[in-house]
């Protein structure tokens, strides 16, 4: 398969959820040697971001097996991105892993991916009869908690209050048109929060973080790091990173953690 193949190929469709709830997941599959690839986007962004496709090209390029999706709201999926949750987007992201992935897994998670990630790895140590395994984490500007380390804790009264009185607040963004951030995203976030210990993965982790990322700070990085009492934690400071950590560069060192986990 060449790398335009791999990028266009054409998502097959899964339904997650119950009743009203229920919901269209876009996948996109490959079948290939492990340990398998498993993107975990961030917020608001979809699986045909410049980090996403960069992984898909080069998992296509060695054989590997590749598994991209998009949460409910976001891309090609179903459903509104105003009604998104992080436990509704972290019950899609399990359903996906089951029915895609089989063996060992490299997961790779972008800003709330990387929340998503580790809230993957809690959930499979709870399913030990899963057919797919975690063999590694690699976390770009990772966001653990951000609706309420990131979001809550940071807002102004008057935000607060429109989000209490009114359920949502549009907020600017630089990457376009300001988005919705609800009530019950804020939370319903509070049920998933990791920081405030120790976070078990059982996993390499690679972190990188880019030192001048206006969203996630570094220091939410080593804050995460702390939190991982495994001995296979690696962060990397980028000091003239961003948070999108898009750049040719930061691909390739993207691409070497993935590569030195497996």
């Amino acid at each position: 398969m060449t790398n335009s193949a791999a990028s266009n190929q054409e998502p097959v469709f899964i339904e997650v959820g119950e009743g009203d709830g229920r919901r269209r997941i876009a996948v996109r599959p490959r079948e290939g040697a492990g340990p398998g690839l498993f993107w975990l986007g961030g917020f608001n962004s979809d699986m045909k971001g410049t980090k996403a496709l960069a992984l898909d090209n080069w998992a296509a390029e060695q054989g590997r097996a590749c598994v991209r999706f998009d949460y409910s709201g976001h891309g090609e999926s179903g459903g509104a991105f105003v009604d998104g949750t992080i436990g509704r987007w972290l019950e899609e992201s399990v359903a996906v892993f089951e029915q895609f992935c089989l063996g060992p897994q490299i997961a790779i998670g972008s800003s709330m991916g990387g929340w998503m990630a580790l809230l993957l790895a809690r959930e499979l140590a709870k399913r030990p009869e899963s057919r797919a395994s975690l063999a590694g984490l690699v976390l770009i500007a990772p966001a653990p908690d951000f609706t309420e380390q990131l979001m809550w804790n940071g807002f102004p009264p008057e935000v607060k209050q429109e989000i209490e009185s009114k359920g949502v607040w549009l907020r600017p963004s630089e990457y376009g048109a300001p988005y919705p951030i609800t009530r019950a995203l804020i939370e319903e976030g509070r049920n998933h929060l990791l920081l405030g210990g120790a976070i078990e993965v059982g996993c390499p982790v690679r972190i990188l973080q880019g030192a001048q990322d206006p969203d996630v700070p570094w220091q939410h990085a080593f804050a995460l790091a702390h939190r991982l009492p495994t001995d296979d934690v690696v962060l990397t400071m980028i000091q003239d990173g961003d948070h999108r950590l898009s750049r040719p560069q930061d691909i390739a060192r993207m691409i070497a953690a993935v590569a030195e986990i497996g």
